[in-house]
């Protein structure tokens, strides 16, 4: 008899590390086991975020042979925005999550790099901006019990507006929405009145007046007709911003090592899919801002660009001082390979 529970211990124990490598025994065999996870992104379906992350569950089901499923949340229907992803991942309200960067800023202004104005010129540079940065944002991911999967790269950042934007004087007393604390600062310093506010509450504050610009790519212009408030579209090219996907780490600690090695494919996979993707959106974008009487002027006055470049130095200056040892090791190799 004590043989007898000695040999059910053992095979109970043996369950269990099964059951904590991601593994199932069925009919006497090992099998991988199934998780259905859900995924937060607020921005809609046909935006460029959410058709990389469909991007990435196809490859997922396809690389696991269907034993991970991942259900995709648009237009923040689990009722999270980019500003509460962060610890909603980490505390497991949500197992994944495709996030603006700089609303994690208040986690770490390591993650107002990408959007820093006026610091990259084109895709490319951003490009290596994100693979010098990326061990850093690593860490700080790592450190707050999550694991960092794949950036997706947004078109440039350009100014929405309902009346034409030509110069710097346009912009005093501009009531402007921005989506960080880097642009915040820069389009006060040039004398406009901007508000950081998160995507959901963009198209709402457009329909009740409550800012009259815009600061961000065409790409979102277009997913959220804009030209239903807004008829102009200055191309400044402040800055290249990223979304980062990020998963819950004891979600992805549960998956078994072939199936963690999976994912980490497919987010490899999703990563060059996105970056490819943005490299012609802009003027993909540019045809359906025609197509909806929307002006664009691209390029624009150098007077405009000129002033806000002004107005962005002391933000760079201040992320540098807010990142000390780190902020100076990113910005000397990025610079080093311009």
């Amino acid at each position: 008899m004590t043989m007898l529970r000695n040999q059910n211990h053992r095979f109970n124990a043996g369950k269990s590390l099964l059951a904590a490598l991601g593994l199932v025994i069925i009919g006497g065999q090992v099998h991988a086991q199934s998780f259905s996870l859900d995924f937060s992104n607020e921005y809609n379906a046909s935006s460029i975020h959410a058709q990389g992350d469909a991007y990435f569950i196809d490859k997922v089901e396809e690389l696991t042979d269907g034993d991970i499923s991942i259900t995709l949340h648009t237009g923040g229907a689990l009722g999270f925005n980019s500003g509460d992803h962060f610890y909603a991942v980490a505390d497991g309200a949500v197992d994944i999550a495709d996030t603006l960067s700089g609303t994690m800023s208040g986690v770490d202004s390591i993650f107002l790099l990408s959007s820093l104005p006026f610091l990259v010129n084109d895709i490319e540079d951003a490009r290596k901006l994100y693979d010098i940065a990326k061990p850093y944002y690593e860490t700080v991911f790592e450190d707050n019990d999550q694991v960092l999967l794949y950036a997706s790269p947004w078109p440039p950042s350009g100014i929405w507006s309902k009346d034409a934007v030509d110069n710097a004087g346009d912009l005093k007393n501009l009531k402007i929405r921005t989506f960080d604390r880097s642009g915040t600062e820069t389009f006060r310093n040039v004398g406009a009145s901007p508000v950081s506010l998160s995507w959901g509450d963009v198209v709402p504050q457009l329909a009740t007046g409550g800012i009259s610009a815009v600061l961000t790519s065409a790409e979102a212009g277009a997913n959220a007709s804009f030209w239903e408030h807004q008829n102009h579209f200055s191309a400044v090219q402040y800055a290249i911003p990223l979304n980062m996907v990020h998963m819950n780490r004891a979600v992805f600690d549960s998956f078994s090592e072939e199936q963690q090695q999976a994912v980490l494919e497919a987010a490899r996979l999703t990563d060059q899919h996105n970056w490819a993707a943005v490299e012609t959106r802009t003027e993909e974008n540019y045809q359906v801002l025609a197509e909806n009487n929307v002006e664009v002027s691209d390029p624009v006055a150098p007077d405009l660009t000129d002033a806000l470049s002004k107005a962005s130095s002391s933000v760079i200056e201040n992320w540098l001082e807010s990142t000390g040892d780190t902020g100076e090791t990113i910005m000397d190799e990025f610079r080093g390979q311009q």
